[in-house]
């Protein structure tokens, strides 16, 4: 897929899915000001073929054990987003980091039970972004291989995730 570029002009005809008629709004108000506003580190969205379906490359920041290093996470929006959180996953290769499970699933508040309809694209990946930039060494969570095999197949949204290790 191509990364964004200020020649999108047919933002309006992308397929919708099942979003609502407010989520839609709602992600073409973001998607304009990503294109439109100044441009922010280490993220770039890369065009959608469908409105609901957004994939967004992250860079590791400077001075962080993923300096340089490109991610890339999958933004499946539901109908009732901002309402409703989107589900939000690394695609492989993953961070190897202890907040992030080898599927790609994130354990990260802001993505589940902190999730405020105030919340954007954009500041869902400077979360990710800040989590990744916060690690000090590199290691997968040491439930990895039971979580993979409990959630084969599944959302991370339908899991009950535990929120202990603010440090990271």
């Amino acid at each position: 897929m191509p990364e964004h570029s200020p020649s999108w002009t047919d933002m309006d005809t992308l397929p919708t899915g099942s979003l609502s008629a407010v989520a839609r709004k709602r992600l073409l108000k973001e998607l304009r000001e990503w294109l439109l506003g100044d441009p922010v580190p280490g993220m770039s969205v890369q065009q959608p073929e469908r409105l609901d379906l957004w994939y967004v490359k992250v860079v590791g920041a400077e001075d962080t054990i993923f300096v340089g290093e490109e991610y890339t996470l999958r933004f499946s929006f539901p109908r009732d987003y901002p309402i409703e959180a989107p589900e939000v996953i690394f695609l492989q290769p993953t961070p190897v980091h202890q907040h992030v499970y080898t599927n790609g699933h994130i354990c990260l508040n802001v993505l589940y039970d902190g999730w405020s309809p105030a919340l954007t694209v954009t500041s869902v990946c400077l979360s990710i972004l800040s989590m990744l930039s916060s690690a000090t060494e590199k290691r997968i969570p040491k439930d990895n291989d039971a979580y993979i095999r409990n959630s084969r197949g599944r959302s991370p949204k339908l899991t009950r995730w535990l929120f202990h290790d603010d440090s990271v």
